[in-house]
């Protein structure tokens, strides 16, 4: 049977550890003998990013702006154990955050639902797919110990010289204080961000803060989406039968516990951070869910939102059988081949994406699936497969 032919290329980032060894099975088992595979290939494997100094996470992302669309593995990011390991030149900044930062992105994370793989809160029939805004904050913060009595103050310089002053606190003595920023312009593209995937996906839109506290901090993203949302989404939601709502954190924490799901949950950096990992260990394993970052331009790139199984790897590396979950890197692929073949015209790829992840699926469903989910399924007597070999399931419904 003829391959599905491809107009554009993918941008394909490879990764790192077990996650390397997955994606190369993943394209020789799955996508290359059913399609004819179009990619622009950039290795980020941390050796070659050492010895590129880094420039190829940059090559990636302007690739990524250029085509689209990108699908990447996961990939270390070095810490003091793996700069000796690596034996690397320096300790290199995380790829996805210099992705991030050059797309302008958000990254928006979706349990991936499964019969036998039920979310810890019974009510949650459909996934929540969560909004980070990756930039700011806690995450760029300034902070000092206070060693005694005295003040702390914020102070802002004008161009002009002039001075601006708030009081933090009047400590009488030791403490600890810090300042965090943000951007009205990275404020405005998260906004646009969340409101553009949710016409893309035809999901309403949750977002809250801490405003009646924050009354300056917060209240400034409470007015930014809200003044993005009336005057450049409100007629196209309207149109697409979806909404925006606005509460305060708390309310939605109380809410999402008690609401079916469904929805995007725009969350500021630290509560995305936080509330990601929530959502991901209530549905079942991140290993369960996508992950994909999105520009207020439209591009997209695609990846797993785990890590680079690190223990397995180095069980692979000795000749022993592994179980790892694929799950997650399958449907980074079918993710970005699907929205290649929606900007493309691509009904064939449309078709071949939605395929392949009902044959994963249908494959869990069976009662075939790695040791991970094998051990929380609700399914009796599953059956534990080996990496290579769930793959090869999944291959054999594909064909079929």
């Amino acid at each position: 049977m003829a391959k599905i032919e491809m107009t554009t290329p993918l941008v394909e980032m490879d990764g790192d550890e077990m996650t390397r060894i997955i994606w190369q099975m993943i394209k020789d088992e799955l996508i290359s003998p059913h399609v004819d595979l179009k990619t622009e290939y950039y290795d980020l494997g941390l050796e070659h990013r050492n010895a590129t100094d880094d420039q190829v996470t940059v090559d990636s992302a302007e690739a990524t702006k250029r085509l689209g669309v990108a699908v990447k593995c996961a990939t270390i990011t070095p810490n003091a154990a793996r700069m000796d390991e690596y034996d690397l030149k320096k300790m290199w900044k995380s790829p996805n955050g210099t992705i991030r930062a050059m797309l302008d992105g958000t990254v928006f994370r979706t349990p991936i639902v499964v019969k036998g793989i039920e979310p810890c809160v019974r009510n949650w029939t459909r996934p929540i797919t969560i909004a980070r805004h990756a930039y700011g904050d806690v995450y760029k913060n300034a902070e000092i110990v206070v060693p005694g009595p005295g003040t702390v103050e914020l102070v802002y310089t004008a161009a002009d010289g002039t001075e601006t002053r708030e009081l933090v606190h009047e400590f009488d003595g030791p403490g600890i204080a810090q300042g965090m920023h943000n951007l009205d312009s990275s404020i405005g593209s998260f906004a646009r961000s969340c409101f553009e995937y949710a016409l893309d996906t035809k999901q309403d839109v949750w977002f809250a803060t801490k405003d009646t506290i924050s009354k300056k901090y917060d209240h400034r993203f409470k007015d930014l989406f809200q003044e993005i949302y009336d005057a450049e989404y409100a007629e196209r939601f309207e149109a697409e039968g979806i909404e925006y709502f606005y509460t305060l954190i708390d309310d939605a924490v109380a809410r999402v516990m008690k609401a079916d799901g469904g929805f995007i949950w725009a969350c500021k950096n630290y509560d995305g951070d936080v509330m990601s990992d929530m959502v991901s260990s209530a549905f079942g394993s991140l290993a369960m869910m996508t992950s994909v970052l999105v520009s207020p331009q439209g591009v997209y790139e695609y990846e797993a939102a785990h890590g680079t199984v690190q223990r397995h790897y180095y069980k692979h590396l000795k000749g022993e059988e592994t179980s790892t979950n694929s799950v997650a890197t399958i449907f980074a692929w079918t993710g970005a081949l699907r929205k290649r073949g929606e900007l493309d015209g691509l009904s064939d790829l449309v078709a071949f994406a939605d395929r392949l992840e009902k044959a994963t699926l249908d494959t869990i469903e069976a009662g075939e699936m790695t040791g991970d989910l094998a051990r929380i399924t609700s399914l009796e007597n599953p059956t534990a497969l080996s990496t290579h070999g769930f793959i090869l399931a999944i291959a054999e419904r594909l064909r079929a």
